[in-house]
């Protein structure tokens, strides 16, 4: 099927404003790590315009408009998103649409991701399937633009064509893209140490403004070393333009390359002290043995030869002279804070200062590729495998006969509360007439035996009753378990061995391996909804902990919490925000094997002794482990 007409980028005036009384929707957009352009939501871009004509040079903080969005902003006048705290910069554009298309009548097209949440279309992906929808067509074929799907209308679902993989989409009504007339005022650059107006008040946008002052005042002692004496080879010398645009925003500059007249030139001696980043070379003109470098001063960060700069630069040696500063910096190390680094990188970039931005680091997750021959069992640990099944799940026992066992009597009660009910030990328990139980009247107290504190027996039971059943107790005070607590965690199965590779941290170690596999199920009475299904993402789950001795104590503990079902539970995720799928329950795994850059993984010199109160926490301590 033909591919119909899509989003429409007109680039006039180096802002992309369409002509002249030509009516065009407007949709912003971000580049994401797979090189595709993500759209803003339509209440986000309605934000972003209204910034745009206050102040085409200013800064559009996300937060304001989605809470989900309150850690990014964006520099208008270099066309970046900006994460304010890791220093993340994306590229973002404003794209064109004709009023009859999706974003102008508000049309959303969305398909349904491995979470069972809705991901929207790219936008130019979500004008063409509309485009199709209205014309009736019973399928549509996405190839043309680049993606091996079948979309079909009447089941209402997209098919991969290569795994037959099929996915639910759906078509939704949001509030329509702004509609913008004719042309807008171009925007003037920002010069060092202007202003943009009274600042909002709000915490986010004086951390905006306050980083933009810090910026300020580099970028200016920058530009006094750079320009303020003569360095350079005597025998290579030449004439260097720096040209600082006054008239740029995202795309087609507003001015020439053959025209100065609009614009302020720096003349200065050329040499590689100067301008040592070498991918920029070839844009020079040599005539005469006279260099003229001309530089687009605002939007570099935007152009592939500022690209090949920044990437080439952070695979090497950075050259003398020119600053490094980290895009991205998860684990805070380095002297510059990674807000104000990405900041005044784009702010260097835009002045047409030589800046090295070096690359984010990925995590490295997984070891390399390792054969089965290669796992081997863990020393003085019996088998690799351990699993968990329905008829493992214990029965709950009588809850008086708990109480009891681990309480005794008290027949003169101080004057305190009881921290269960809240009502004074000497008075009846709050459970009186709510919770009824032979042999245990609501004026009596009991003391735990190991750690002393003291309760209604009554309390006690309403306690135990509210918990799993398990046979085991805890005092609400102090987290003193007494019996064998267990958990909640759905049946799977554990997978524990030695592969031949070591962690960051641990190099005369090889690594014990372990691995997690969960399916997804119904809930029973004992989890949050019985009855109704859980999810379990991310499985299977990969850990990591060092082949030593402390390493395979451990493992032991781990093995024994397995049993007990104590590493994970269902709940909500504290990352997606998902409700009713499998989470981790307070006992923290490495998760990342060949690095440490989201706080799971190594070198972490305290994590197996932090690991070791997590456990007996969880009332799975060392004496549990027999010799």
């Amino acid at each position: 099927m033909a591919r119909p007409g899509s989003g429409l980028l007109v680039p006039v005036n180096g802002l992309g404003y369409p002509p002249q009384n030509l009516a065009r929707v407007v949709v912003w957009e971000w580049l994401n790590e797979h090189g595709r352009w993500r759209p803003y939501s339509a209440a986000v871009c309605h934000h972003i315009e209204n910034v745009l004509k206050g102040d085409a040079r200013g800064t559009v903080v996300l937060g304001q408009v989605d809470a989900q969005l309150s850690p990014y902003i964006i520099d208008l006048q270099s066309m970046h998103q900006f994460r304010q705290d890791t220093g993340t910069m994306r590229p973002v554009q404003r794209n064109f649409y004709e009023p009859s298309s999706a974003p102008g009548k508000g049309v959303v097209w969305e398909w349904e991701n491995d979470n069972g949440s809705w991901t929207p279309y790219d936008m130019e992906i979500c004008v063409t399937i509309q485009n199709a929808y209205e014309k009736q067509h019973p399928w549509l074929d996405l190839t043309s633009l680049g993606f091996c799907y079948l979309i079909d209308f009447n089941s209402m679902s997209q098919t991969n064509r290569q795994s037959q993989r099929k996915r639910r989409l759906r078509r939704r009504m949001d509030l329509a893209y702004p509609l913008i007339m004719g042309s807008i005022p171009k925007s003037q650059s920002w010069p060092v140490g202007a202003s943009s107006g009274q600042p909002c008040s709000c915490q986010q946008c004086i951390l905006v403004n306050s980083t933009r002052a810090a910026s300020n005042a580099i970028l200016a002692s920058q530009r006094r070393k750079l320009y303020g004496g003569t360095v350079g080879n005597p025998g290579a010398t030449g004439t260097l333009t720096v040209v600082r645009q006054s008239n740029t925003f995202a795309g087609t500059s507003l001015w020439s390359p053959t025209s100065t007249s609009s614009a302020e030139q720096v003349q200065m001696p050329l040499s590689n002290a100067n301008f040592p980043c070498s991918p920029v070379m070839p844009s020079l003109s040599s005539a005469h043995g006279h260099h003229t470098l001309t530089i687009n001063g605002q939007n570099n960060l935007n152009r592939p030869g500022t690209q090949r700069i920044s990437m080439g630069s952070a695979r090497g040696a950075i050259p003398p002279g020119v600053p490094a500063l980290p895009v991205k910096n998860l684990t805070g190390s380095g002297p510059v804070h990674p807000a104000l680094a990405g900041m005044t990188g784009i702010l260097m970039c835009a002045a047409g200062l030589p800046v090295c931005l070096t690359r984010a680091p990925k995590p490295i997750l997984h070891p390399p590729p390792i054969s089965k021959s290669d796992m081997k069992p863990v020393p003085g640990i019996n088998g690799m495998r351990r699993k968990t099944k329905k008829k493992h799940l214990r029965r709950g026992k009588n809850p008086e006969d708990v109480v009891r066992r681990y309480t005794e009597k008290i027949k003169v009660m101080p004057d305190e509360d009881c921290t269960i009910c809240m009502e004074r030990l000497v008075m009846s328990s709050g459970y009186e007439g709510v919770l009824q139980h032979k042999g245990i009247k609501p004026e009596l107290v009991g003391k735990l035996g190991k750690c002393g504190h003291m309760y209604h027996l009554l309390c006690l039971v309403a306690m135990y009753n509210n918990g799993n059943k398990d046979g085991s107790l805890q005092c609400p005070t102090c987290k003193t378990i007494y019996g064998e607590k267990t958990g909640t965690q759905p049946p799977g199965k554990m997978e524990y061995h030695v592969i031949p590779h070591c962690l960051p941290g641990y190099p005369d170690s090889k690594t014990i391996r372990i691995v997690y596999d969960i399916p997804a199920g119904i809930q029973t009475n004992e989890h949050p909804n019985p009855g109704k299904k859980f999810s379990a993402r991310g499985f299977p789950r990969h850990c990591y902990l060092p082949d030593n001795e402390k390493g395979r104590k451990v493992l032991k503990l781990l093995i024994m919490a397995w049993d007990r079902r104590l590493i994970f539970t269902i709940g909500t995720s504290s990352t997606t925000g998902e409700s009713d799928t499998v989470v981790w329950n307070e006992i923290h795994h490495k998760t990342e094997f060949g690095s440490n850059l989201t706080g799971h993984g190594y070198p972490d010199p305290n994590y197996l002794d932090n690991v070791l109160t997590e456990l007996s926490a969880q009332g799975v301590g060392e004496d549990n482990l027999k010799d």
